[in-house]
């Protein structure tokens, strides 16, 4: 099972992400192109794996890899595609066969070949990647047991070390350091920009109970729709200065090159408001004048402090490295002999038909004449002594090949 396993892999370590995006297949497409592709070039098993940073063709097939097999199955998987790009794929492409498959699978799944490290979100899009391929009949036996046991070596990673307990994005930390001051749920947010950091620290806010929000930005149809999915208000940017319903957490992301909110325009947004407030200025530079955290009665989570504990939590995860890798090995050892059992049982497989024709032919051609002699009490002894024989034959072949296997 293990010597027909193989791996290409597109990831962020070679690739820039735009040329990573244009390997996505559509899930409404991945049947019919990759079951086409399967058939047409004998590969036993298939499996996408695609991420925002990755993406990873798992085959089974007696066929080693090679740069003409990959160019042709680029071809196969993406027509699209010209010579050059062709060429560009295959020369830039990570392979794995045989057990190596298997520990970059491990290590994978453990996040520790993730962009970042300890990140659990890989457990799930693997599981979810694998139950697909099945469902769809892409994969079979052979990848069923090489992602069961991936699985089951993540879940032991991250339930006996450390590598995703502090958090590492800036996101994730900004409510760490929010959730400290015990903010009511009834808090109200001001946030300005609605792009993807704000948009991210919104849903965060939403998900951990608060449902007050103001939102602003320079484009009012991504304010609206960031709004309506956390039941808020949207407003054009340039309407903040008018602003007269105040707030407790001011949540700011945009590109602007100055500050977005100087000291006159937060001293109108307090409407005279003297109570403390929270500022979480996540833009670079600040979109929050310096001034106002000076004299105004502010909290400031800023992106410069939460980047040095998101720094400071990455290196903790790194030194954790070595202890996954460690149960990785183990875990590999473990795969090697489950996958040399499975192998020992596909063969062993036709061993009871076997067997049973055996039998079938001693009874019905062989010694038919001699056992039409014998008394009916004659004939049932004679057939719980076969089949007493018959359950031992076939047991017997398994454990002597357990025997010699776990002896090499």
């Amino acid at each position: 099972m293990i010597k027909n396993l193989h791996t290409l892999t597109f990831t962020h370590h070679h690739f820039d992400v735009a040329d990573i995006g244009k390997l996505h297949i559509p899930t409404d497409q991945l049947q019919l192109r990759l079951a086409r592709v399967k058939e047409n070039m004998r590969i036993d098993e298939i499996m996408l794996l695609s991420t925002c940073n990755r993406v990873e063709f798992y085959l089974v097939q007696n066929q080693a890899l090679c740069s003409d097999f990959i160019e042709d199955f680029l071809s196969a998987v993406y027509p699209q595609f010209s010579s050059h790009e062709l060429g560009f794929y295959t020369s830039r492409v990570l392979c794995f066969s045989k057990s190596e498959v298997a520990r970059h699978a491990m290590r994978l799944a453990s996040s520790i070949d993730s962009l970042i490290i300890g990140e659990r979100e890989i457990i799930t899009q693997v599981r979810e990647a694998h139950e697909l391929s099945r469902k769809i009949g892409l994969s079979g036996d052979t990848l069923r047991l090489l992602f069961r046991h991936t699985i089951e070596t993540a879940k032991a990673v991250y339930t006996q070390t450390k590598i995703s307990q502090k958090p590492v994005s800036v996101v994730s930390i900004a409510y760490q350091q929010l959730s400290k001051l015990e903010i009511p749920k009834n808090a109200r947010v001001l946030a300005i920009g609605a792009g993807v950091t704000n948009t991210a620290m919104l849903r965060f806010l939403k998900k951990h109970g608060l449902s007050n929000f103001s939102i602003f930005n320079r484009t009012l149809a991504n304010a609206e729709k960031l709004a309506t999915e956390l039941s808020g208000k949207a407003y054009q940017l340039n309407q903040l200065k008018s602003f007269t319903n105040g707030f407790d957490i001011l949540v700011t992301c945009t590109g602007s090159n100055t500050s977005i909110v100087d000291l006159n325009l937060y001293t109108q947004l307090l409407q005279g408001d003297t109570s403390s407030k929270i500022i979480i200025d996540l833009a670079l530079p600040g979109d929050v004048d310096s001034r106002i955290i000076q004299i105004q009665n502010t909290h400031l989570i800023s992106i410069e402090v939460l980047q040095k504990i998101s720094d400071n939590n990455l290196s903790e995860r790194s030194h954790e490295i070595m202890h996954v890798e460690q149960i990785i090995e183990t875990a590999l050892e473990e795969y090697r002999n489950l996958a040399k059992m499975r192998a020992i049982e596909v063969a062993m497989r036709p061993v009871p038909e076997m067997v049973k024709n055996i039998r079938d032919t001693a009874f019905n051609e062989v010694f038919k004449a001699d056992i039409h002699q014998l008394d009916a009490a004659s004939v049932a002894i004679l057939e719980k002594v076969v089949g007493y024989m018959e359950k031992k034959y076939m047991s017997m072949p398994m454990i002597m090949a357990k025997e010699i296997m776990f002896k090499s």
